[in-house]
């Protein structure tokens, strides 16, 4: 069966998210494209492409073509948006046919990275694509009023960035961007892993580490998890313990800045608009706001109600969605 329909794409640096209008999520893949480094031909997109990242010959390369929210590599991004849709249209059982799509964009990207985000999804084979920003379609996803003259603050945590805006009225009243998210705390327990025990783990492995123990600057009951990495000494297998104490020392810097980031879009606010914040708080989204103890944490420096959205793995990629719903409230197609 063909089909003409409206898809939402969450092009995120670590997952790309495709909502579909009266479906809801229907691909939640990692934005992992796995390329012959001498063909440049696709080999796996998503999870079966993740999965290879570290454990392929030489010339198979895993890479991310979306750094910090922003396109790296335009050739790449084109195939691997081709192929979500093609994954997301499969698993509806329809085959569809030039889709209008909504793709969100980093509140702080360029009109470069803008333009390039549209023609990678033109290329893909949409008939039109509207864009919106992040935070906005991450503010509608965690079914804030954002049509309304009231505060709306969202911090979206996600792979290459966090984004803290500031949201009234459809629009983004004030925001700050840092390339700070998950990916930089994996960094962190990477780096901390080899200075203090001289072994080395792959990403995978300190993404699991942070998931599990990974905890925000507050005191807690200590968890431990064994690790298995490569002892830089003797080049052998090596197994170490790792506490929750230690990988809170490992990402406090990392969580700092992004402190930094909503404190100064907090002190940015209008006066009239500041008394809304007071009453309604903050909304934490994205895969990083899902840390241990960050909700807590955050709200204990900002003196300022905070709370996880319901679904903030989704939250974008939901309100890139339901953004097809009133498109004529955000800006035109770009044809």
């Amino acid at each position: 069966m063909f089909t003409t329909s409206e898809f939402g794409i969450d092009l995120g640096t670590a997952n790309v998210l495709v909502y579909c209008k009266n479906k809801g999520i229907t691909l939640n893949e990692p934005s992992v494209v796995a390329i012959d480094a001498v063909t440049k031909k696709v080999l796996a997109v998503g999870t079966e492409a993740k999965e290879m990242i570290g454990k392929t010959p030489e010339r198979i390369v895993a890479i991310r073509p979306l750094k910090d929210g922003v396109i790296a590599d335009y050739h790449i991004t084109t195939e691997m948006v081709k192929h979500i849709l093609y994954k997301a249209s499969k698993n509806m059982g329809l085959t569809i046919r030039k889709p209008n799509i909504v793709v969100c964009v980093p509140s702080g990207s360029t009109s470069v990275d803008r333009r390039a985000i549209h023609d990678v999804v033109k290329n893909a084979g949409a008939k039109k694509v509207h864009i919106i920003e992040e935070p906005v379609a991450a503010a509608i996803g965690a079914g804030l009023p954002v049509d309304e003259p009231v505060a709306n603050v969202v911090v979206d945590i996600g792979g290459g960035s966090t984004e803290v805006a500031l949201i009234s009225f459809g629009g983004v009243v004030t925001c700050h961007s840092v390339r700070i998210g998950g990916d930089s705390m994996d960094e962190d327990i990477i780096q901390y892993v080899r200075k203090s025990y001289n072994v080395l783990i792959g990403e995978r492995t300190a993404e699991q580490i942070k998931i599990e123990i990974g905890y925000a600057p507050l005191d807690h009951d200590s968890l431990e998890m064994e690790v298995r990495g490569r002892d830089l000494v003797t080049g052998l297998p090596k197994t170490i313990t790792l506490t929750s104490n230690e990988i809170r020392e490992a990402i406090r810097e990392s969580l700092l800045h992004i402190l930094e980031a909503i404190r100064l879009t907090l002190e940015d606010s209008p006066a009239e608009l500041s008394g809304d914040i007071v009453d309604r708080g903050v909304i934490l989204t994205g895969g990083g706001s899902l840390l241990n103890g960050l909700e807590e944490w955050i709200s204990k420096q900002i003196q300022v109600p905070v709370q996880l959205a319901s679904n903030p793995l989704e939250s974008v990629a939901i309100g890139t969605g339901k953004a097809l719903n009133y498109l004529q409230k955000i800006q035109p197609a770009v044809k």
